[in-house]
C-alpha cells in the first residue's frame, strides 16, 4: 500500500504517467497497474484519464492528502529506526528562494559539523514552488518568505529580516547618496528578478507605493546574473542587504539603503507540520532556531 501511495505522489508531482513511472524506477505498465490496484483496493476512481493523465478525481484529491501523511510517517519511521542504529545520517533536501541562497551555508555548515554523516541537496526555486515541493515531500524543508503570501499548513522558524538596498556604481546618478527613496529608484533603469519571483513582486509593490513602476532593462531568475551585471558599473539593481554583503562589494560599488517607505520582510525555514517529525527535520529545526538567535539577536 505504501509503495502504491508513493506512486500516487509521484503522479501528483509529474502530472504524467510516463515521467512518474521513470521517477519511481518502474515501467509505465507496472506503474499504471499499481495505480489501478490502488483504486480497486479503495473502491474509488482516483485518476481522470483517457490515453493520458488529465487530473485527479475529487476522491483522488482526498486520497492524496492522506497519502502525504501516510508516506511522510512511513519515511519518518524508517529514518528514526536508522538513526537508532547508525546515528543521524541520510540526505537533507532544501529548496530556497534565490535571494536566500547565500544564507543556506549559515544553516548547513554548523549542521554538518554536528552531524557529519548527513549530506545535502540545495535547490533554487520560487516561493510557490517551494511550498508545493515541501507539501508533496519532494524536499524536506524550504527557505522562503514567511510573512508576505499565504503559507498554508506549514511549520515556520523565522530566521532574519530582509531589508533592501540599491546596488549601483558610485559614479551613477544616485551613487553618491547615503539613502534613496523608492520613487527615485523607480526613475532609473534596473535589472531585476523575473516576475515569477516573490522578491520581484515585493519590489513592484514598493515601487507602486511611490507611483513608480518597475521597467527593468534586464530580467533573470538568478541573483548572480544580476550581480555580475551590476559589477560592470553600468547597471543597478535592488538587492536584499544580507545578500549584497555576502556577494561582496567592490571599491566602486555601493549598497544604498532605500527608504520612504522603509520595508522589511521575514525570511524563515518552512517544514511540514507533521508530528513526529523525521530526525533530520527535527535536527534542522533545532539548527535554524539557534541560527535565528545569531541573525536576529534580541
Amino acid at each position: 500500500m505504501i509503495d502504491k501511495l508513493e506512486f500516487l505522489l509521484a503522479l501528483a508531482r509529474e502530472q504524467n504517467f510516463s515521467k512518474a513511472a521513470e521517477q519511481c524506477g518502474v515501467t509505465q505498465p507496472t506503474f499504471s497497474a499499481a495505480i489501478k490496484q490502488l483504486e480497486d483496493t479503495l473502491g474509488v476512481m482516483l485518476v481522470q484519464r483517457t490515453s493520458r493523465f488529465i487530473g485527479f478525481t475529487t476522491e483522488g484529491e482526498h486520497v492524496l492528502d492522506w497519502a502525504r501523511g501516510i508516506v511522510a510517517d512511513a519515511r519518518a519511521m524508517r529514518q528514526d529506526l536508522q538513526t537508532l542504529k547508525k546515528g543521524l545520517s541520510g540526505r537533507l533536501r532544501i529548496a530556497a528562494i534565490p535571494t536566500a541562497l547565500p544564507m543556506v551555508s549559515a544553516l548547513t555548515t554548523p549542521f554538518r559539523a554536528r552531524h557529519p554523516n548527513v549530506k545535502f541537496t540545495i535547490l533554487s526555486r520560487t516561493s510557490i514552488e517551494i511550498l508545493s515541493m515541501v507539501e508533496n515531500l519532494e524536499v524536506d524543508a524550504g527557505l522562503t518568505y514567511i510573512d508576505n503570501e499565504p503559507l498554508g499548513r506549514m511549520r515556520t522558524v523565522p530566521l532574519y529580516l530582509e531589508q533592501y538596498r540599491l546596488l549601483t556604481s558610485e559614479s551613477s546618478p544616485l551613487g553618491d547618496r547615503d539613502q534613496v527613496t523608492w520613487a527615485e529608484v523607480a526613475d532609473i533603469p534596473l535589472c531585476l528578478l523575473t516576475p515569477d519571483m516573490q522578491n520581484r513582486r515585493i519590489i513592484d509593490r514598493l515601487l507602486g507605493t511611490s507611483n513608480g513602476r518597475a521597467e527593468p532593462t534586464l530580467e533573470s531568475n538568478s541573483m548572480i546574473v544580476l550581480f555580475s551585471h551590476v559589477r560592470t558599473g553600468r547597471w543597478a539593481t535592488v538587492m536584499p542587504e544580507k545578500l549584497a554583503d555576502t556577494l561582496g562589494l567592490t571599491d566602486h560599488l555601493r549598497a544604498i539603503p532605500i527608504v520612504e517607505p522603509s520595508a522589511v520582510h521575514q525570511i524563515g525555514l518552512v517544514v511540514p507540520p507533521r508530528e513526529p517529525m523525521t530526525p533530520l527535520s527535527t535536527a534542522l529545526v533545532a539548527e535554524a532556531t539557534q541560527l535565528a538567535k545569531v541573525l536576529t539577536p534580541q
